[in-house]
């Protein structure tokens, strides 16, 4: 059962820790981005997410991976279809998800925002993600007091023309339903 952040590691989810993080600049944790992610694309429930995130993806095993070797990328959150949660980044820590971002004149969005991946492509996410990504961000928004459902950002509004996710199938009103009624499992 996903637990209260305490010391910005959520409790109750697995860890899984990337060396891809540095300190954040400023300390700051004010926004919450969303993303989607499948490896390889189309495919759902193996470990090469978690090898991606810690450098150990083996780049011949899938003709796709050999385009993204080298890539050092991370999140703080990995949420699977069946709803099992996976951290990789303390919160308090810059995980590298966002890329170059902007929104309403600010940039650089991996210095001040959790990055959260959702296990997903075009094709619906599952009533057990949108479960615990609502729990998720009940224990963030409880535990940093700067996130707020305004602070919620897909990839696409913060890195236009450049990233498409989470992607049309992504729920947005009922995520915002679940949120607002204050669900948590």
């Amino acid at each position: 059962m996903i637990g209260p952040v305490e010391e910005h590691w959520l409790r109750g989810v697995r860890r899984c820790r990337s060396p891809n993080q540095d300190q954040r600049p400023e300390g700051e944790v004010s926004a919450l981005v969303l993303h989607s992610i499948s490896l390889p694309p189309g495919v759902f429930g193996g470990d090469e997410i978690e090898r991606l995130f810690t450098n150990t993806l083996d780049h011949a095993a899938h003709p796709y991976f050999a385009g993204i070797e080298g890539l050092r990328v991370s999140a703080h959150l990995l949420i699977r279809r069946d709803g099992e949660c996976v951290q990789f980044v303390a919160f308090d820590r810059r995980a590298w998800h966002a890329g170059q971002s902007q929104w309403e004149g600010r940039s650089r969005f991996n210095d001040f925002s959790i990055g959260i991946e959702l296990e997903g492509d075009e094709r619906s996410f599952t009533l057990a993600q949108y479960r615990a990504l609502a729990t998720v961000f009940a224990a963030l928004s409880a535990a940093y007091p700067g996130l707020n459902e305004g602070r919620i950002f897909s990839h696409q509004q913060i890195a236009p023309r450049r990233k498409y996710d989470p992607g049309p199938s992504f729920d947005w009103a009922l995520f915002r339903r679940m949120i607002g009624s204050g669900f948590h499992s």
